[in-house]
C-alpha cells in the first residue's frame, strides 16, 4: 500500500521536472529564433550599406568627369589667352597690327541685358559718359557694357574711347589678360591718336599685374620710342611701372 501510494505521490514531482525541462526548452527555442532574426537583419543592413557605398562610388566618378571636363576647358581657355598675350608681343616688336574688333568676348552680365528700347535713345557719345562714370563708382560691369554697346554699334571715332573704356573696366574687375588685350586693341585702332601712350601703358601695367615683367618692358620700350616726349603723367607712370618691372 505504501509503495502504490509513493508512485502516485512521486508523479506531481515528474510532471514537475519534466515541466521545468520544457520551459527551458521553449526557452532555448525562442533564443534561437532571436538570433536567426538578428542574423537576417545583419544581412539586410550590411546589403544596404552596400547598395550604399555603390551609390556614393558612382557619384564620385560622375563628379570627377565633371571635375576633368572643367579642368579641360580651363586649361584650353588658358593656352588661347597666353596665344593671344604671344601674338600681342610679336606685334609690339615687329610693328602693329591692323586695327579689329575686341578680341575680349562679351560675358554675359546683367547690365548688359539691359533694355534694348532704353540702350537705343542714348547716342553714343551718352553711353560714353554713362560708361565713365560708372567707372568712377568701381561699376565695372556697367563700364563694361557701356563700352560693349558702342562697339557692337556703327564704325566711328569713339570706338577707340569705348575700346579704351573696356580695357580699364576689365582691369578693374582684375580681369588682366583680357584688359592687356584690350589695351593694345585701343593702341591698334589709333597707333598715333589720343589715347595710343595710355593705352600702351595699360598694356604694360596689366603684364605687370601678370608678373609678365619682360612683356611689360617690351611695352614700356615701345611707349618710349613711339612717344619720346608723353605727357607728364605718362611718363612719371612708365617710371614707376618699369621699376616694378626691373626693366634694364
Amino acid at each position: 500500500m505504501q509503495s502504490v501510494m509513493s508512485c502516485f505521490l512521486s508523479v506531481p514531482a515528474l510532471c514537475r521536472r519534466w515541466g521545468r525541462v520544457g520551459v527551458l526548452a521553449g526557452g532555448v527555442s525562442l533564443v534561437g529564433m532571436g538570433l536567426a532574426q538578428a542574423a537576417d537583419n545583419s544581412g539586410n543592413l550590411t546589403l544596404q550599406l552596400l547598395d550604399r557605398v555603390n551609390a556614393l562610388e558612382d557619384q564620385t566618378r560622375e563628379m570627377r568627369g565633371q571635375i576633368d571636363q572643367l579642368t579641360n576647358q580651363v586649361q584650353q581657355q588658358n593656352a588661347t589667352m597666353n596665344k593671344q598675350i604671344e601674338d600681342m608681343n610679336f606685334a609690339m616688336q615687329h610693328g602693329h597690327g591692323g586695327a579689329g574688333a575686341s578680341t575680349v568676348a562679351p560675358p554675359a552680365t546683367a547690365a548688359a541685358a539691359a533694355p534694348a528700347a532704353a540702350s537705343a535713345k542714348r547716342t553714343p557719345d551718352e553711353v560714353l559718359k554713362a560708361g565713365n562714370d560708372a567707372l568712377l563708382k568701381q561699376d565695372y560691369a556697367t563700364a563694361q557694357a557701356d563700352a560693349q554697346q558702342v562697339l557692337s554699334g556703327p564704325k566711328s571715332p569713339r570706338q577707340v574711347d569705348a575700346q579704351y573704356l573696356l580695357a580699364q573696366s576689365l582691369a578693374g574687375q582684375k580681369q588682366y589678360r583680357q584688359s592687356a588685350l584690350a589695351y593694345y586693341d585701343a593702341y591698334n585702332r589709333a597707333p598715333h591718336g589720343q589715347r595710343a601712350p595710355s593705352a600702351l601703358l595699360g598694356v604694360a601695367a596689366t603684364l605687370v599685374a601678370l608678373n609678365d615683367r619682360a612683356s611689360a618692358c617690351q611695352a614700356l620700350d615701345k611707349l618710349s620710342s613711339e612717344f619720346p616726349e608723353p605727357a607728364a603723367r605718362i611718363k612719371s607712370a612708365e617710371q614707376v611701372y618699369r621699376k616694378r618691372a626691373k626693366c634694364s
